[in-house]
């Protein structure tokens, strides 16, 4: 099979017959975006090189994310016996989520579009197509994706603009240019600069880093903008800052796996991979930002540990339907989960999801559902 007709099969996937993102789908050869990637196996990330075109096809053409950097190691410079230590710095995002983001940014035909976070180029390209080399400008705070994403959209017959840019730092030169700006990759708070440069009337996609939470907001003629929180699931990596990576495990995470708890007491809940209920995880995100989580099961003895930046941890250890939780550190971080939970039981859900968003010129996030507030 040739790569045209595994687009085309991409694109029956993740969009609809009728769809404006369907042709460019089915038209952008992704597989020059992601020669290589990195996959986890037997615990650590490992590179993945296709020996063959169909390989390579089925991979870049399947509806998911291709990890392309880890702790900034390149899978493009990796050996094959390199093994990096970290978490993902960049990816090829899974397609059906990009074509979403997308749709959420309501862009039409003339639209000016600012793609936050190039990454492989995939989306740039998607973009690209839809709207034209001249209407999109993509920015990645990384100078070696930003090349090789040229040399690569060069190489699918695109030229969009795409530059090596903090972009949550100020964008003077881009003020009020753009109808539309998507992020893929997480913020929090919405940077200034991004209201700065969308028109009135202008629409902002974006998440909210350390959760699943999309964001799509309008922005009004006094500068602030309003929207809502979307139904939508989406994890994307967190914005970086010049060279820094995302860190892995704190040795906090790690000694509390062991530590007797200064607070000891038993739940009324059984112990959960908090990281993976996305709802809990992203409220809890919202109130207590920066927790780390790890999560063990076996069987009939699972075990939940949280760490946080300020020193607060906790343990949870459920056996044979018992949960003893271990706390330390200036909060307790397992009864603000509890909390959640205990929230969605009496309520049926959690706010998080519809939220009502006003956005202050200065990026200042405010959200509320019924009677719960929160600020960003």
């Amino acid at each position: 099979m040739t790569w045209e007709s595994h687009a085309a099969h991409l694109a029956g996937q993740v969009s609809h017959a009728s769809s404006r993102w369907r042709g460019p789908v089915a038209s952008t050869p992704r597989h020059l975006f992601v020669p290589r990637w990195w996959d986890t196996r037997d615990d650590r990330w490992t590179l993945c090189t296709p020996t063959t075109d169909e390989d390579w096809f089925v991979a870049a053409y399947s509806d998911r994310s291709l990890v392309t950097s880890v702790a900034g190691a390149h899978a493009d410079n990796a050996e094959p016996d390199d093994h990096p230590v970290g978490l993902p710095t960049s990816s090829a995002t899974l397609p059906s989520l990009v074509v979403r983001m997308f749709q959420y940014a309501r862009i039409d035909t003339g639209h000016t579009l600012l793609d936050v976070g190039t990454g492989s180029g995939y989306g740039v390209a998607l973009a690209a197509h839809r709207l034209g080399d001249d209407a999109v400008i993509s920015v990645d705070v990384d100078p070696y994706l930003v090349r090789v994403a040229r040399e690569r959209l060069a190489e699918a017959g695109l030229s969009p603009r795409v530059e090596a840019v903090d972009a949550t730092g100020p964008l003077p030169q881009w003020e009020g240019r753009f109808d539309r700006i998507v992020a893929t990759v997480g913020v929090r708070p919405i940077p200034a600069a991004w209201l700065k440069a969308l028109r009135t009337g202008g629409r902002l996609v974006t998440t909210i880093a350390g959760t699943s939470l999309v964001l799509t907001a309008d922005k009004r003629a006094d500068g602030a903008a309003v929207g809502r929180l979307e139904w939508e699931r989406a994890g994307f990596m967190p914005a970086r800052h010049g060279a820094d990576c995302p860190r892995a495990a704190s040795k906090l995470l790690a000694a509390a796996h062991d530590w007797d708890g200064e607070d000891v007491h038993t739940s009324p809940y059984p112990v959960i991979d908090v990281a993976n209920a996305w709802d809990v995880d992203s409220m809890l995100g919202i109130l207590a930002p920066g927790i780390e989580h790890a999560y063990h099961d076996r069987g009939t003895h699972k075990t939940a540990v949280m760490a946080h930046p300020d020193g607060s941890w906790a343990r949870a250890t459920e056996t044979d339907g018992r949960t003893v939780v271990h706390q330390g550190g200036p909060r307790r971080l397992w009864e603000i989960l509890d909390g959640i939970r205990a929230y969605w039981l009496q309520h049926g859900e959690l706010p998080v999801r519809g939220a009502r968003v006003l956005v202050s010129e200065d990026g200042r996030t405010r959200l509320a559902r019924g009677t719960w507030r929160a600020t960003l």
